[in-house]
């Protein structure tokens, strides 16, 4: 759980940032456009995944700061049972900044997502799919550890949180998981980490996932690489939490035992539906509105 502090740079990054000055980076970014959005990796999925009528667990740890947000999730009337309160910190804080291509520069502070090994996998009761997403480095160890012991299929979306892990225990947290998720960005540097390519890791997983941005997205199962189309957005405003709702989409065509095609698609829908809005729990539709879009971009209806 994180509060998302977004501002926009009104031109682009590549302009003010000169390679062969690099090892002297020193940039200042006027950013006259700033909001304060709901965010975290586990926020937006249940956020999405909850608009696709399913019925989601948020576990994480948060700081004194975080009653805004609490008060949001009861209106929204998503559990908060898994939910603890670390005393004397803050909530997770991303400081995004977006440039005119949708590049993005964040800083995190992660708070009491330090303390996340606090909360156990087995305190949840009857949770039958589950999600690591980048969480405190030891809380993401020992909920990978608890979902094995738990017979639990799990997905690991390492994120952001890869560069707390060696290339070892990235591999033994793969052989853990029964799904890897990661964008592009990440595949390449999962593969510099592990040594392994990305038909490798497939091999350990049933199904690798990864995202493309506009060019969709590619899903390894089943010894194949099926390629995931991207229907186009209404209009590009802000890519922050599009990862999180592509996920959602994956993990809710996974509950449902759709085949890859259709999760895959689904999931490719939420992301494009997201960039539509502003933040990554803005954006709202119906479960009929979901399910006629589908049908509108890939010629088939869903049972959602």
């Amino acid at each position: 759980m994180a509060y998302d502090t977004i501002m926009v740079f009104k031109d682009q990054f590549k302009k003010h940032i000169l390679p062969e000055q690099i090892h002297i980076l020193n940039v200042a970014f006027l950013v006259p456009e700033m909001r304060r959005e709901y965010g975290g990796c586990a926020g937006n999925i249940a956020y999405n995944l909850q608009m696709l009528g399913g019925h989601p667990l948020i576990m994480a740890t948060v700081g004194d700061d975080f009653a805004p947000y609490a008060s949001r999730l009861e209106k929204l009337g998503l559990p908060q049972t898994h939910i603890r309160h670390v005393p004397n910190s803050f909530t997770g804080q991303a400081f995004i900044t977006t440039d005119l291509d949708d590049n993005q520069i964040t800083a995190f502070h992660p708070g009491a997502m330090g303390h996340s090994q606090l909360n156990h996998v087995q305190d949840a009761q009857g949770v039958t799919l589950g999600i690591i997403s980048p969480d405190g480095r030891d809380g993401m160890i020992s909920h990978a550890q608890e979902f094995v012991d738990a017979g639990t299929p799990f997905v690991f979306d390492p994120g952001q949180g890869m560069p707390m892990f060696s290339g070892n225990e990235l591999l033994a947290l793969i052989e853990q998981a029964t799904y890897v998720t990661v964008n592009d960005y990440e595949a390449k540097l999962l593969q510099d980490k592990t040594g392994k390519t990305l038909k490798e890791i497939a091999q350990r997983v049933k199904a690798l996932v990864v995202t493309l941005g506009a060019d969709g997205s590619l899903i390894y199962a089943d010894g194949k690489e099926i390629p995931i189309p991207t229907p186009k957005p209404s209009a590009i405003v802000d890519p922050t939490g599009c990862g999180d709702a592509y996920r959602a989409g994956l993990l809710h065509g996974i509950q449902q035992g759709w085949d890859w095609e259709t999760t895959g698609r689904l999931a490719s829908l939420m992301g494009s539906l997201k960039i539509a809005s502003r933040g990554g729990q803005n954006h709202k539709h119906t479960r009929i509105e979901l399910a006629d879009l589908f049908k509108q971009h890939f010629g088939s209806r869903i049972p959602l």
